[in-house]
């Protein structure tokens, strides 16, 4: 990452006015108080417990661990790799910030956290469970992770019902963080890349969308396209390995595709501009360099923007994808595009999320910080699963902090607000603070 352009044109103009390190150090914790499974003695988040110890596969297959999704607990498994790869990308290109803020460790351990339960549920050369628990049921109770009782079932791709889009985001969220551990643990970081390689070869050689066969993943991360994954994963395979295979399938597939001509910020459903700027990092070739420049300036200068400037891109998790875009930008400006331009734009992003906009929107942080999220574990004593979530949602007190969770975000007109009943404008996610996290990452690398 060329981090000078930023720094040589930018930084005059835009010294940082928050504390990035910090907001570094508490976004990654927020990554704590998501874990699932037996938790480990170095937990920081200590009002967090063990939980879900029952996971399993259909054939009793260990599947504790990992992620829970956001405000719930289901494991989805898409959005939990896309979360990965996205962390990972930030710590690869932007260790320096890590070290700078003295959060390095703690970024590695929530990896780790991650990439141990994907290969748990890499379970067989072309098999992988993709869920745990039910998305309906989970979602009909308010309560904590660690008073569950109820079912939960896992579901799994394998050849008969493939699910390309999934497999290959996680042979992408293992093999970038096999980038991160391989001189601090060369042995996981070649397991990893071996995994990474099954699952690519799994997700080519047997096509199709992941939630035609998950169909309790459909309504909340439905899969569009499963082609911009086979792209992203294959140059995160090239960049991990240095294997030319692997760059000139990404080429190819990216060509064949006509990847040029789809368009959106990078999300756990789209990877489209991530895969442009790898490809522009490790081919330095011009045309992805267009690509790339082409659509960041069309956010810059064409993009509706709230009236107090923030990205406005979709009503549900408006900063995240603010968030991926101020990432997206802050890569481009590492290629020499438009480095002062997109600097200042993508810090703009960052600090209405942390206060511009008249409050913080990150929770434990700054001015006015959310203190409603609509977040269970963080929200509820123990309860006897009952209660109604509507009722709760309004009426029980927070009892716990949830310390770094970026919520979704205000309408198009700049309101918010405070409230633990709306999903759409106060939820907390795992992929909502994985952008953000390596955006402010970037900035404390870049010397804000």
């Amino acid at each position: 990452m060329r981090v000078g352009f930023c720094l040589q044109s930018a930084h005059a103009l835009c010294q940082g006015a928050y504390d990035y390190k910090q907001v570094l150090r508490h976004s990654i914790l927020f990554y704590e108080a998501q874990r699932s499974g037996r938790l480990p003695s170095d937990q920081k988040v200590t009002w967090r417990k063990d939980s879900a110890l029952n996971d399993k596969g259909e054939q009793g297959e260990d599947l504790t661990g990992g992620y829970y999704d956001a405000g719930d607990f289901v494991k989805f498994g898409f959005p939990m790799a896309y979360t990965t790869t996205v962390l990972a990308w930030g710590m690869v290109d932007y260790e320096v910030g890590y070290s700078s803020a003295g959060a390095l460790d703690d970024g590695r351990k929530a990896l780790k956290w991650a990439t141990d339960y994907l290969l748990k549920a890499h379970t067989d050369l072309t098999e992988f469970y993709g869920q745990v628990g039910r998305g309906d049921v989970d979602h009909a109770r308010w309560g904590r992770p660690e008073d569950m009782t109820m079912e939960r079932p896992a579901y799994k791709i394998d050849p008969s019902p493939p699910g390309s889009d999934l497999a290959i985001e996680t042979a992408a969220a293992l093999a970038a963080p096999s980038i991160v551990f391989k001189y601090v643990d060369p042995n996981y970081s070649n397991n990893l890349l071996t995994h990474a390689k099954q699952l690519f070869d799994f997700a080519n050689n047997y096509r199709g969308k992941y939630s035609d066969w998950i169909t309790g993943a459909r309504n909340f991360y439905g899969s569009w396209d499963y082609r911009d994954e086979l792209v992203w994963a294959a140059a995160w395979l090239y960049r991990a390995t240095n294997d030319m295979t692997y760059l000139t399938t990404a080429e190819s597939l990216y060509n064949e595709f006509g990847l040029v001509y789809w368009f959106g910020v990078i999300s756990w459903d789209n990877k489209v501009t991530g895969v442009q700027v790898l490809l522009a990092k490790l081919t330095a070739k011009q045309e992805y360099k267009d690509s790339i420049k082409g659509y960041m300036d069309y956010l810059l200068n064409d993009q509706q923007k709230t009236p107090k400037g923030l990205l406005f891109l979709d009503e549900w998790g408006s900063l995240r994808l603010a968030a991926n875009a101020a990432l997206i930008m802050l890569q481009a400006a590492g290629l020499g595009l438009n480095p002062t331009s997109y600097c200042q734009f993508a810090k703009t992003q960052i600090d209405y999320i942390l206060g511009d906009a008249g409050r913080s929107f990150v929770r434990g942080f700054g001015n006015n910080p959310p203190t409603h999220p609509h977040h269970r574990s963080s929200s509820c004593p123990p309860l006897d699963g009952t209660q109604d979530w509507r009722v709760l949602g309004l009426s029980c007190r927070f009892v716990c902090l949830s310390v770094g969770a970026l919520v979704g975000g205000p309408d198009l007109n700049d309101n918010y607000v405070d409230d633990r009943s709306d999903y759409i404008h106060n939820e907390v996610a795992t992929d909502y603070n994985a952008g953000f996290q390596s955006a402010v990452a970037a900035l404390v690398a870049l010397g804000y």
